[in-house]
C-alpha cells in the first residue's frame, strides 16, 4: 500500500498538565504517515480522488489549535480517530512531538499506530 504522509505540522495549542502550561500556547509537531492507494489518482490526475493532504492539515490545525489537552497521548489518539474516521484511511500512523518540552532534548512525545475497526 502507499502512503501518503505529513511531516512537522506545527500547531500551537493548549497542551500540559502543569498550571503554568494551562496559560499558554505550546508549539506541538505533527509526522503523518496515511496508507492510501494512489494508483486510481495517479491514473485519473484528478484532485477528487486523492487523499487530499492539505485538507487532512486544514482539518488537523483546525481541531489542534482549539484542543486543550493535557496529554500529548490523548491529543495523539484524538488526531488519528480525525483521520480515519473523516478521510478515506484504513490505517495511520501518527508521531507528536512537543519540542523544548524536556532541557536538553530536542522534543519528546508519542507515536501510535491505528486502523479503521
Amino acid at each position: 500500500m502507499d502512503i501518503v504522509f505529513i511531516e512537522d505540522l506545527r500547531i500551537d495549542t493548549v497542551i500540559g498538565i502543569y498550571d503554568w502550561e494551562r496559560r499558554i500556547r505550546q508549539t506541538v509537531a505533527l509526522d503523518i504517515e496515511m496508507r492510501f492507494d494512489n494508483r486510481r489518482p495517479a491514473a485519473t490526475d484528478n484532485i477528487e480522488d486523492t487523499l487530499n493532504y492539505k485538507s487532512v492539515s486544514k482539518r488537523l490545525i483546525a481541531f489542534v489549535e482549539a484542543s486543550e489537552f493535557q496529554l500529548v497521548e490523548t491529543l495523539a489518539e484524538r488526531c488519528a480517530e480525525i483521520i480515519l474516521e473523516e478521510f478515506d484511511v484504513e490505517h495511520v500512523r501518527l508521531r507528536l512531538a512537543k519540542p523544548g518540552a524536556v532541557r536538553g532534548s530536542k522534543s519528546v512525545g508519542v507515536q501510535i499506530e491505528r486502523e479503521r475497526s
